[in-house]
């Protein structure tokens, strides 16, 4: 009798506490790897690590970053989004055209930054956008429309 009693409050607690932990853990994560140093312009190659860790989070993960502003006055020479001062397109065989606007901005490589802290603290897309939006509209207008 006690055993029976054993087993169904296990069953409980693997239901109520452990399952929905696995859940969360297994939930779908967007994919935020980074893309390799060794595509990069030397330009990139030759920047400080903070600056190449944002370019190749932005190349790894354009679908992320067209989702995301930019506060910097990049909207001014085109820019639609956070990823456009890191690429400005692809060639007909895919390969990314890089920009080089983010070697030069902080506001830029700091959006891209807060960006990459958030998805790991698991943030959505959405939210980060929120957040920069909030954090980052004291230094002027988003580039998206």
């Amino acid at each position: 009798m006690i055993q029976k009693q054993n087993q169904k409050s296990f069953s409980l607690f693997t239901i109520l506490f452990v399952l929905p932990i696995l859940l969360v853990a297994c939930a779908k994560q967007p994919d935020t790897g980074l893309a390799s140093l060794d595509q990069m312009p030397d330009d990139v190659k030759n920047a400080p690590v903070k600056v190449q860790l944002a370019y190749q989070f932005a190349i790894a993960n354009p679908s992320i970053m067209k989702q995301i502003p930019c506060y910097c006055g990049c909207g001014k020479i085109g820019h639609t989004s956070n990823y456009a001062c890191y690429a400005s397109g692809a060639d007909a065989s895919g390969k990314v055209i890089f920009d080089t606007h983010a070697l030069g901005c902080s506001i830029c490589v700091d959006i891209t930054q807060d960006t990459i802290r958030l998805l790991k603290e698991g943030k959505n897309v959405q939210e980060v956008k929120t957040y920069v939006d909030q954090t980052y509209t004291k230094y002027g207008s988003s580039n998206m429309k």
